[in-house]
């Protein structure tokens, strides 16, 4: 549970974590020697300032209580003022404020009145108050003496080093220096990152990268060789398959053409129609196989409207006597191979035709997809053949008698196609009650 909490507070991207990775050293560092500095530097020179500064209170404190004449007085004020830098006035007969310790709501104040007034605790039994006031660097000593009041004023400098705002400056100004460098230097890096993720994106839906070339770091170099290589492996791949099966489809189309002319010659039998028959047969699984193997060809993506196209395959199975309900959105267009798409939808609502009566079909936008949803009111497929009907030559007899012929191959080329688009197929039961074939695609 305690790792699932952090997940959801950590960025999404390869960007963000990589600033999180080089931001959070840094910010621990500044706070461990931030910590350092204050507690080990800065409180213990203003201690010491604080313990200087008390000591010399305490000497004229301790002169003036023993009295003499006022010229001995005066004496020691102005040696105070010009090599101490303390100006003290006697003031005689007056009593000491009431506030213990004044000072504005500043931390730095507060923090230095009260290193004082623990010093001044420690080397002088007089009462006495405090009253900062760095806006004007002064600090005021009020000291109750036997024959009247002791004020002393001194610069904020004789206790206040400032070694903290230059700190403070320095490391904020650092910090903001080095995160804008991480910054532009991280998304340098992750720049080749998206345009590989890109270039892969669009070549596993079938569109070309032309413009890709490998760059950045040397990690980053290999992988885009190395899907430079696997996508010219997979295209001589393809293309050595589609030009194989056009061979093969040409070479056995022409026995077959030579069969189909001897049965025409031959006298109306039994056999003459059964020859002609298996001859049909293997003629339309040559086209099936063929179909399966070529893809996508060379076809230029466009955009379709959706509604269109259904409209349009509607009518083809109409004229069928099959019935097909529509609810498509209105505006929902795909950016597809057209022929190509067409024929998976063709496969799909073809598929749904020869083993039901009714065909109802959805599409709308959800998020960044488009879901097409297929149903129908036959029998269906078993759950655990979901998989299956989409490997190629396979039929589940067992919902799908034979007499409705195919060769098990409309599935899988429909999934062919949706996947080459970069989307997903895959079926449900309808609550029509039959079979429920549901495609997503991106927009």
């Amino acid at each position: 549970m305690v790792g699932l909490s952090i997940k959801q507070f950590l960025p999404r991207t390869l960007f963000g974590r990589s600033l999180v990775i080089l931001v959070t050293p840094v910010v621990l560092i500044q706070i461990i020697t931030s910590f350092v500095f204050f507690d080990r530097h800065w409180s213990k020179m203003t201690t010491r300032l604080a313990f200087a500064v008390s000591g010399e209170l305490a000497v004229i404190t301790a002169v003036l209580n023993e009295g003499g004449d006022n010229e001995r007085m005066q004496r020691i004020v102005d040696y105070a003022a010009d090599y101490l830098d303390l100006y003290a006035d006697y003031r005689p007969a007056q009593k000491l404020p009431d506030q213990k310790i004044s000072s504005s709501v500043q931390i730095w104040e507060g923090v230095v009145a009260d290193k004082l007034s623990r010093e001044l605790n420690a080397q002088i039994a007089e009462d006495f108050v405090i009253h900062t006031d760095f806006s004007e660097k002064t600090i005021e000593v009020f000291i109750q003496l036997e024959r009247g009041m002791l004020v002393v004023t001194f610069p904020q400098r004789r206790l206040f080093s400032s070694s903290g705002y230059v700190f403070l400056l320095w490391m904020i100004g650092a910090s903001f220096l080095l995160l804008v460098i991480a910054i532009m230097f991280m998304r340098n890096q992750i720049r080749p990152i998206r345009k590989l993720a890109v270039a892969a994106d669009r070549f596993g839906k079938g569109r070309d990268t032309p413009f890709f070339k490998p760059e950045g770091a040397r990690e980053v170099r290999q992988a885009g060789n190395a899907f430079l290589d696997m996508r010219t492996r997979i295209e001589r791949q393809v293309s050595q398959r589609t030009d194989m099966l056009a061979g093969v489809s040409h070479d056995l189309r022409t026995p077959l053409t030579r069969m189909k002319l001897q049965i025409e010659m031959l006298p109306e039998s039994a056999d003459r129609d059964g020859m002609r028959e298996d001859i049909q047969d293997m003629e339309r699984m040559i086209h099936g196989y063929i179909d399966f193997v070529r893809g996508d060809g060379d076809e230029e993506f466009e955009n379709i409207e959706l509604a269109g196209l259904f409209e349009k395959l509607a009518a083809a199975l109409k004229r069928q006597d099959v019935e097909v309900a529509l609810d498509v959105e209105e505006g929902a267009a795909l950016i597809v191979r057209p022929l190509a798409f067409e024929r998976a939808l063709n496969n799909l609502l073809t598929n749904a035709s020869k083993y039901a009566e009714g065909i109802w079909v959805t599409a709308h936008r959800d998020g960044e997809k488009i879901q097409i949803q297929i149903d129908d009111d036959g029998p269906g497929v078993p759950e655990d053949q979901y998989e299956e009907v989409f490997k190629p030559f396979t039929r589940v007899d067992t919902s799908r008698n034979a007499e409705t012929g195919g060769i098990g191959l409309g599935l899988p080329i429909a999934l062919d196609i949706v996947h080459s688009h970069g989307g997903k197929m895959w079926l449900e039961k309808s609550e029509r009650g039959g079979l429920s074939v549901v495609v997503r695609m991106p927009i």
